[in-house]
């Protein structure tokens, strides 16, 4: 592919300035444009975002050795995102995971969205934020490359209430950081939890089960078998769940437990320890053979935690994992959960930031 336009920074090799250029990705099913914006600092870490669902497709970072190498999942082509049924890279709403049965009440009135998944609405729906071409603007601040995109979802888009605009930004900064800073606002009241959906694997290739992984995280969100939750909020302490210290994904994945089962292993809301809406660390992720570590900082009090058990075709089962900053499943419909509710004239804020560093020394 043609690297396409500098939108700021420089692009001469060993140049000490973030970049961001951008170029053509094709054309959607229905003729819309698509275009790849790449994010680069100054390190030469490098992230690229299509248009297409706001999808991250390529993540670079150093590994111990300072080589740089592929930490998300990606597709080779347009059509393989339009194709892919698995949320690759993308971005998530209007509502981020499951409503039950797709209905939630509002104001005195119940509201029925798509059943995507069983008899529950996941995802944002059939056409969900994943599945649309935003506006894109790329520009280089404050010594960050960044990529601020756009979308308005028209009033009973997927069934939801009100018109909403939505801003996301990416930013890859100097320190290795790719932040996603969200804003929507809805001149109604409405519902609204957005996040981000990229399959991380931090060795670039191979499974995901001895990867080791914190979650900082007391309870997590039990579920039925529909991946709805109960509305408990269960202790860790005693389960698979506990990852209160870093342990590998693998060591009880396949633990004679309901809620393992349930999910065909780890696809569980955890209840992150925090007060409010402070940005705070969520989890954090290495790679014993690469000595790339991966912190989770957001503002938001729940993090999805998924281990790939579904994924199938290009990818194998458990390749990839994904950690996803939201309020819990089915938030609507349950008044002890952070609420998902979006007043008329209120803003929706939330920050997470994926932190990328290495263990030190060589193993």
């Amino acid at each position: 592919m043609v690297l396409g336009m500098m939108i700021s920074g420089l692009t001469a090799a060993g140049s000490a300035k973030p970049i961001v250029t951008k170029a053509p990705y094709g054309k959607t099913a229905d003729g819309a444009a698509v275009e790849i914006y790449t994010l680069r600092n100054s390190a030469g870490s490098e992230a690229r975002i299509i248009t297409y669902g706001g999808t991250v497709v390529s993540l670079k970072v150093p590994d111990r050795e300072g080589k740089f190498g592929e930490v998300v999942l990606g597709l080779g082509s347009l059509a393989d995102y339009e194709s892919q049924k698995f949320f690759l890279g993308s971005l998530i709403g209007r509502y981020a995971n499951r409503i039950a049965k797709g209905k939630f009440t509002l104001g005195g009135k119940t509201y029925a969205l798509a059943t995507n998944n069983g008899e529950n609405h996941l995802h944002g729906g059939v056409r969900g934020f994943d599945r649309v071409v935003w506006r894109a603007t790329g520009f280089v601040d404050r010594g960050r490359a960044n990529l601020k995109l756009t979308y308005i979802s028209k009033d009973g888009e997927e069934g939801y209430p009100g018109t909403l605009n939505v801003e996301v930004t990416y930013s890859l900064t100097e320190a290795n950081e790719l932040k996603v800073a969200y804003q929507a606002a809805s001149d109604k009241d409405t519902i609204c939890n957005l996040t981000q959906h990229s399959y991380f694997n931090l060795r670039g290739s191979g499974d995901i089960l001895d990867h080791e992984l914190m979650i900082n995280a007391d309870k997590f969100t039990p579920t039925d078998s529909g991946s709805i939750p109960t509305g408990e909020l269960r202790s860790v302490k005693g389960t698979p769940f506990d990852f209160l210290t870093p342990t590998a994904i693998g060591k009880r994945i396949s633990d004679d437990n309901e809620q393992l089962k349930f999910g065909n292993g780890y696809d569980h809301n955890w209840v992150l320890n925090k007060k409010g809406k402070e940005l705070s660390l969520a989890a954090k992720l290495s790679d014993p053979v690469s000595g790339r570590v991966m912190e989770v900082w957001t503002t938001e009090p729940g993090l999805q935690f998924y281990s790939g058990n579904f994924l199938e075709g290009p990818f194998a089962h458990r390749s990839g994992l994904c950690l996803e900053a939201q309020v819990f499943p089915d938030s609507p419909n349950r008044e002890d959960f952070p609420p998902a509710v979006l007043k008329k004239g209120g803003v929706y804020n939330q920050t997470t930031i994926y932190k990328f560093g290495t263990i030190n020394g060589k193993k």
